[in-house]
C-alpha cells in the first residue's frame, strides 16, 4: 500500500512526514506542481503533492491535474487522500468545519478532463462517476474525524468552478440552488482523472469562509481564506495521519 496525498492551499509544505526526500517526476503530460516528497507516516509509505506548487504559485486553472495524478501513479500510490478549503454553501456549514465530500459539479470549462483524448486502438473508454468519491476511503476519513472529536459533514456536494476569481452573489446563489453545499476551484478534475486512471480517491475540504451567497457578511477574500485555513491546518493534518494509521 502506498498513499498519495494530494495538498490544497495551507498544505503545501507539510512536516508530517518521516525520512522524507524529494523525487523528481516526469509524465507524458509534462511535470507535476512540485515535487513528490516521499516518506512514511505511521509506518506507512505515502507521497504528497502540493497542487499549487509548495510556494502556491500554479493558479487553480493552471494545475496540470493529469501530470499530478499519473505522477503519482507511476511513484506507485493505489490510493489517493486530497484536501482542500472551500467556501461554504449552507449555514450549517461553518467555518473551519469539515466536510468528507460525496459527489462534485464540475463547472469548469478550460481544463483538461480525460486521459484518453483518442480511443483508438482500444475502443471507446467511458467511465463510470455516479459516484466518484470512493466509500472506503470516505468512511476512513469519516471515523478519523469521530475518533479525534471534529466537527465535520460526513456528506457534501462541491462544485468546482475555474479561478482565480471568486464568485458574483449571483452565481452563488445559483450553485445554491442546484445543491452544491461547498465550492471551490480543484476538485472535480482530480476526481475525473484519479477515476480514469483506476485509483481509489476521496477529498476532505475545510470551510473557511461563506462565498458571497450572504448579504449580511462581507465577501469572501483571499485574505480570510489563508487565516482560517492556518488556523486549522493541524486539524486537517490530524484527520489524515489518523485515517492512515487505521487504514
Amino acid at each position: 500500500m502506498k498513499i498519495g496525498i494530494i495538498g490544497g492551499s495551507g498544505l503545501d509544505n507539510p512536516d508530517i512526514l518521516q525520512n522524507a526526500r524529494d523525487i523528481e517526476v516526469e509524465t507524458p503530460y509534462g511535470k507535476p506542481s512540485s515535487p513528490i516528497k516521499a516518506g512514511t507516516i505511521e509506518g506507512r509509505d505515502v507521497c504528497i503533492l502540493a497542487r499549487h506548487g509548495r510556494e502556491h504559485t500554479v493558479p487553480p486553472t493552471q494545475v496540470n491535474n493529469r501530470a499530478n495524478i499519473l505522477a503519482l501513479k507511476q511513484a506507485g500510490c493505489d490510493r489517493i487522500l486530497a484536501t482542500t478549503a472551500c467556501g461554504s454553501l449552507r449555514k450549517e456549514i461553518d467555518r473551519g468545519h469539515l466536510v468528507v465530500l460525496d459527489q462534485f459539479i464540475d463547472f469548469t470549462r478550460l481544463r483538461a478532463l480525460t486521459f484518453h483524448e483518442h480511443f483508438e486502438p482500444h475502443g471507446a473508454v467511458h467511465t463510470p462517476m455516479s459516484e466518484p468519491f470512493d466509500a472506503d476511503l470516505r468512511s476512513l476519513l469519516c471515523d478519523a474525524c469521530k475518533k479525534l472529536d471534529v466537527v465535520h459533514h460526513e456528506r457534501g456536494t462541491v462544485i468546482t468552478i475555474e479561478g482565480p476569481r471568486f464568485s458574483t452573489r449571483a452565481e452563488s446563489s445559483m450553485f445554491r440552488m442546484w445543491g452544491a453545499d461547498v465550492i471551490n476551484m480543484s476538485i472535480a478534475p482530480e476526481c475525473i482523472l484519479a477515476n480514469e486512471a483506476g485509483i481509489p480517491y476521496a477529498a476532505i475540504a475545510m470551510s473557511t469562509d461563506y462565498d458571497c451567497w450572504k448579504t449580511d457578511e462581507a465577501p469572501v477574500t483571499w485574505e480570510e481564506i489563508l487565516e482560517v485555513f492556518k488556523g486549522n491546518v493541524e486539524k486537517v493534518t490530524s484527520v489524515l495521519m489518523q485515517a492512515i494509521r487505521i487504514m
